[in-house]
């Protein structure tokens, strides 16, 4: 039995809510106002106050899902018997393919026509914010006669195009559509409420999501930086699993040289290193539990068999914030340093680019920095020792550093290191 489709008063009473303080757009506002009423509802209503709370809970869920509101749009696909519903989180323009999420019978050629050529054909777009209008009566009769029908929707069988705009203060413009094949009847003035209905929703979502995607940009540039400095990381959640580490920490471990994993749980070689460790982190994770403990740090080195030189092992408890709930965030992260990792080697471009160094300098530079002497560099780049010396004293001068020790340290404590 299909689920009733939601009246248009309906629709208008949800979206504007009572005179109280609380938002009728709310996730959990459909089923928390209904919840007492329940045993005086009729089936047609207990279906449209399941499907509304199926609807809105997966507009919000969609910012986590792999594929952004997918459950959502086939949801509403379903609920208004579309063949197709389009997200478009980022419009295609003469700059950009942008960004459109679709359910329904598509293919690849399909959507690259759209976005290499007939969006630019596209009337349909800039609608006004909130509502939700169908082809012909935002244009008129000639909809039919436009290019973008004849030669893009009714090859592909489309006739009825619904639409819906949602602009934001920050800048993200974004439009819901949703269409029906030819034989299928108009869209309705409950269909259209419905969408309007739940259009503030999808717009909050959509924020929330850009709010996350800032984060993971943030988190993703960070985590680069960190791995580029060859620092292994693992972040540990207050019962004391692990619950990531970083592309260093993983090399480190996987080395299986003095440290370890064992399931979720770090192992060392030496019982006594070992119990040092162990206490660290539980020393850690208990601090960050108290909200207003100040910050931890220990510190220790680990031996490895292999009798390279020891790991440096820093741990730092990561305080609970002032609204943190959940028992899986981090409490404790563990830095791991292997002195004797191979750094990737900074571009001579970069190090010339940084300090206007010709292409002879900047060599000598990176050669210096790596620990080579000035007569081992010379040889390495098959020059006499005095071209070399008036190399760097050409180095020092740009630089600003009389020493070679100094110039290494300035190298090694720029920005080289990140790029």
């Amino acid at each position: 039995m299909p689920t009733p489709a939601v009246s248009m008063n309906d629709a208008r009473s949800a979206s504007r809510g009572t005179g109280n303080s609380r938002s009728a757009t709310s996730p959990s506002h459909v089923t928390a106002m209904t919840m007492p009423m329940a045993p005086y509802l009729t089936d047609g209503e207990d279906q449209r106050i399941d499907m509304l709370d199926r609807l809105i809970g997966s507009i919000y869920d969609g910012p986590i899902e792999s594929t952004p509101w997918q459950t959502a749009m086939q949801l509403l696909r379903e609920q208004l018997n579309a063949a197709h519903v389009t997200l478009m989180l980022r419009p295609p323009s003469t700059d950009s393919a942008g960004v459109m999420l679709n359910t329904g019978s598509t293919t690849t050629q399909t959507v690259q026509s759209y976005e290499t050529h007939f969006f630019a054909m596209d009337p349909f777009v800039r609608l006004p914010e909130g509502e939700v209008v169908a082809a012909e009566e935002l244009i008129g009769k000639q909809w039919l006669q436009s290019t973008v029908y004849l030669d893009f929707l009714k090859p592909l069988n489309i006739r009825h195009l619904l639409g819906a705009d949602i602009n934001t203060r920050d800048g993200i413009e974004c439009r819901l559509r949703v269409t029906r094949l030819h034989g299928s009847e108009p869209f309705s003035a409950e269909d259209k409420a419905l969408c309007r209905l739940l259009l503030p929703h999808l717009k909050r979502s959509i924020q929330l999501h850009a709010r996350l995607d800032f984060l993971e940009c943030e988190r993703a540039m960070f985590a680069g930086a960190v791995n580029r400095m060859q620092l292994g990381t693992i972040s540990i959640d207050q019962n004391g699993n692990i619950i990531e580490s970083n592309q260093e920490a993983r090399r480190i471990l996987g080395e299986k040289d003095g440290i370890w994993l064992a399931g979720n749980n770090l192992c060392v070689d030496s019982a006594l290193e070992s119990r040092q460790l162990q206490q660290m982190i539980r020393h850690c994770v208990t601090n960050a539990c108290a909200a207003d403990g100040p910050g931890v740090v220990e510190a220790m080195s680990v031996s490895r068999p292999s009798g390279r030189a020891k790991l440096g092992i820093l741990v730092r408890a990561i305080p609970l914030g002032p609204y943190s709930e959940s028992k899986q965030r981090p409490a404790a992260a563990v830095f791991l340093r292997d002195p004797e990792a191979s750094a990737a080697q900074p571009s001579q471009e970069l190090v010339r680019r940084l300090f206007g160094l010709t292409r002879m300098e900047a060599s000598l530079a990176l050669l210096l920095t790596e620990g080579y002497t000035l007569d081992e560099a010379a040889e390495k780049m098959n020059v006499r020792r005095n071209t070399a010396r008036t190399h760097l004293r050409s180095i020092f001068c740009k630089t600003g550093v009389t020493r070679q020790t100094m110039l290494v340290r300035l190298l090694l404590n720029s920005v080289l290191s990140l790029g």
